[in-house]
């Protein structure tokens, strides 16, 4: 068995189509074939089920498949590792990110250790909560930065960076606007803009109002925080974000107003396997990070 063999049929497995791996990979379709059929002539089993110019994955095609996603997962980290242990400074870093994370933290956090880390390379992923525990417990990410901080999840470790206030974005004419501050009930007549069920920050303003009495009427929903500032800044409704997602960027037509209710928070923090060893490049960075918020403390 090739590795060649297994890039191909790995390929094809996840294209269900031979032509269009071909073309991904640069390389003749008949070529493809041949080694697929050589691979299931080693094994003795057919892979694939052939349907035209279409194929579908025989069930133990299914199972050979996942085996191999393994496999090459295990043969790209011992690939890293090896020029990671020669030199760090050349190595890349796998690490997932969401969207309230992106337009502040991220990129100083990244600035600040390419300034004594200039080759170092970043592949970022952006994704929602539970996306990107999944990848970082799947090896897909290296490591994550989140907010809030998971908990009680045995396959991470998770480090707490700092504490984030959740604040209230309203429209610059809405009759609170004015206030030096907000209690969260007095919204309770507002139509809100959040994101859409399953996202962990709207489940914290959900809990958030419910502790106040009342559920919130979810007039726009996002998936993205600049897309939630742009619908509250056009007067479509109020919200409740992140404090960090509003640093140097306050829409305009909208006001940004501190909560009376201390427990409106979500902790920031960063999420390693809790099993896998980190390279040697990627723990140079884990390390950065834990240092940089121990020295600077949270953004302002």
């Amino acid at each position: 068995m090739e590795l060649r063999q297994i890039e191909y049929f790995i390929e094809v497995a996840l294209r269900e189509h031979v032509t269009e791996a071909s073309h991904a990979l640069h390389v003749a379709q008949s070529a493809i074939s041949r080694q697929i059929v050589n691979l299931e002539s080693e094994l003795g089993v057919p892979l694939f089920i052939r349907e035209g110019r279409n194929v579908k994955l025989t069930p133990i095609g299914r199972i050979f498949l996942e085996h191999m996603q393994h496999a090459m997962k295990v043969i790209e980290t011992a690939r890293r590792e090896v020029e990671e242990y020669i030199d760090p400074d050349q190595g890349t870093i796998r690490i997932g990110f969401p969207s309230s994370l992106a337009t502040y933290m991220l990129p100083n956090v990244i600035s600040a250790f390419r300034k004594s880390h200039p080759h170092v390379k970043f592949q970022l992923k952006q994704a929602s909560y539970h996306q990107l525990v999944d990848s970082v417990i799947k090896g897909e990410t290296d490591m994550a930065l989140i907010g809030p901080v998971p908990k009680n999840n045995k396959n991470i470790k998770t480090d707490i960076l700092f504490v984030d206030k959740i604040v209230a974005l309203l429209p610059s004419n809405h009759p609170l606007a004015d206030k030096p501050l907000l209690n969260l009930g007095q919204l309770r007549d507002d139509s809100f803009v959040l994101f859409p069920d399953g996202f962990i920050l709207r489940d914290i303003v959900v809990n958030a109002c419910g502790l106040q009495g009342f559920q919130p009427k979810v007039s726009f929903e996002g998936e993205d925080i600049d897309a939630i500032k742009g619908l509250v800044s056009a007067g479509l409704g109020v919200t409740l974000i992140p404090e960090i997602t509003l640093v140097d960027n306050i829409p305009r037509s909208t006001v940004k107003l501190h909560l009376m209710d201390q427990q409106v928070t979500r902790t920031v923090g960063v999420i390693t396997p809790g099993e896998r060893k980190l390279l040697p490049t990627v723990e140079i960075f884990y390390d950065f990070i834990r240092e940089f918020f121990e020295r600077v403390g949270r953004f302002s």
